[in-house]
């Protein structure tokens, strides 16, 4: 009986070792599985909507208060149909060739219209192991690209055709937006094997949407009147709410880009908030100095001018780097708008340019300075971070960016102006407005 007893002890024993040894590819597949936080997904939904609001009603505002009242709906209607369009045509293809493939320059179009994205799919965060839905990701994306395309409109509001607009922006976004997107923030994409730093879109939103727009005024030409008289803001209220909005937004924006609820998200936010303030503060003193007042309207791109500064920059500087470069983009982006736009002669309408494309390359260049930790920001020297390599590498982004969009950019306008026999609305037209001319409409009734 004890002999029997031990050896059937003996063969469970061995079929247990076997049951193990066979589950345990199985659970070292689980242990390895990434993880998705409910957390993290709350907050990237939150952020997207945040990025939406920049867009609408935010960026909306912003512009509309600027221009002149027989032509604020024409710019409502541009920043709302311009963020549709690139919406629909980031599902459509841009998601894929911006974020699927391994190319150096594009990526592939194996998601074409999202294919294989499901709520089961997932996409990879800054943490190993951590990810999030496919869905949000995408998603987050999407507004990104939405946004860049209705800052474009800005440079030459009251004056261009509209659907010569709608044209030029699906073929800046297809040729111009995607190879930056994938580039920039795509694994295998040129620049980020490089080991550039753009956190939220420093070239790949601002920098792009800055020289589009600048390519953009001097196609369609300037204002009539422009030099000769005053073209100034309607309501610099709506303005002032327009960038207050996008100032609430902008943390979607940046603090969102971590993609997870964690410290990482923390910092962007707190670097958001101290740069703009650092920003408003730089302008409205410069303006002090330079024309003896402060304006609203100078406040109001102060903060536009931070948030754009301290995009490519809030994940990795710290916050004394933070106020820096803010402040340092308040002055730059008040000499952005007065004297660099008349060395451009460019009618670029609502600064696009001066305070996008320059506030970009600013942060893009600074980046690179105030990662480092000896100046409060996360990258080690220790460790073989060498600022002056850094902004080498931040140089070649920006310099990829200006020429690359710039070509795009020419080509866009000649085909839109090819296909709409002008880029401009007829004299009549435009001195009639364009809310009556182009839409059949009146923002306000006498």
């Amino acid at each position: 009986m004890k002999t029997a007893s031990v050896s059937g002890w003996t063969t469970r024993l061995y079929a247990m070792l076997a049951l193990a040894l066979s589950a345990a590819p199985a659970l070292a597949q689980d242990a390895a599985a990434p993880v998705v936080e409910k957390g993290d997904v709350a907050w990237m939904l939150v952020s997207t909507l945040l990025v939406l609001m920049m867009v609408v009603p935010g960026l909306a505002l912003f512009y509309g208060g600027m221009v002149r009242a027989k032509n604020v709906l024409s710019v409502l209607i541009q920043v709302a149909v311009v963020f549709s369009l690139l919406v629909v045509l980031w599902a459509c293809y841009g998601y894929s060739l911006a974020f699927s493939g391994g190319g150096a320059w594009i990526g592939d179009l194996d998601k074409l219209f999202l294919r294989g994205v499901t709520p089961a799919s997932l996409a990879a965060t800054f943490s190993a192991g951590v990810a999030l839905p496919e869905y949000v990701f995408a998603g987050f994306q999407a507004t990104f690209a939405g946004i860049t395309g209705a800052l474009i409109v800005g440079a030459f509001a009251e004056r261009a055709k509209f659907g010569a607009i709608l044209l030029f922006a699906a073929i800046w976004f297809t040729f111009g937006y995607l190879p930056m997107a994938h580039m920039v923030w795509a694994t295998g994409g040129f620049l980020f094997e490089k080991g550039t730093l753009d956190f939220a879109g420093g070239t790949v939103v601002h920098i792009n949407a800055g020289v589009a727009g600048l390519v953009g005024a001097w196609f369609v030409g300037k204002r009539l009147g422009y030099g000769q008289t005053a073209l100034k803001p309607h309501n610099v209220t709506l303005t002032f709410v327009g960038a207050s909005l996008l100032w609430v937004g902008w943390f979607g924006f940046n603090a969102g880009s971590n993609l997870e609820a964690n410290a990482g998200a923390a910092l962007a936010f707190l670097n958001t908030l101290l740069a703009t303030a650092a920003a408003v503060l730089g302008w409205s003193l410069t303006e002090r100095i330079v024309k003896g007042k402060s304006s609203a309207l100078g406040v109001a791109s102060g903060m536009v001018a931070g948030l754009v500064a301290i995009t490519p920059a809030c994940g990795t500087v710290g916050p004394f780097g933070a106020i820096a470069l803010g402040f340092i983009a308040g002055i730059v982006c008040v000499w952005g708008v007065n004297g660099l736009k008349k060395l451009l002669d460019a009618d670029d309408s609502l600064d696009v340019f001066g305070v996008h494309g320059l506030g970009g390359i600013v942060g893009a260049l600074l980046t690179g300075v105030f990662s480092a930790d000896s100046l409060g920001g996360t990258k080690a020297v220790a460790e073989g971070y060498s600022i002056a390599a850094q902004v080498g590498v931040q140089a070649l982004g920006v310099a990829i960016t200006l020429v690359w969009i710039g070509l795009v950019s020419v080509v866009g306008f000649l085909v839109a102006r090819l296909a709409f026999g002008g880029l401009r609305v007829s004299e009549d037209a435009e001195r009639e407005g364009l809310d009556i001319a182009t839409h059949g409409e009146t923002a306000y009734q006498s």
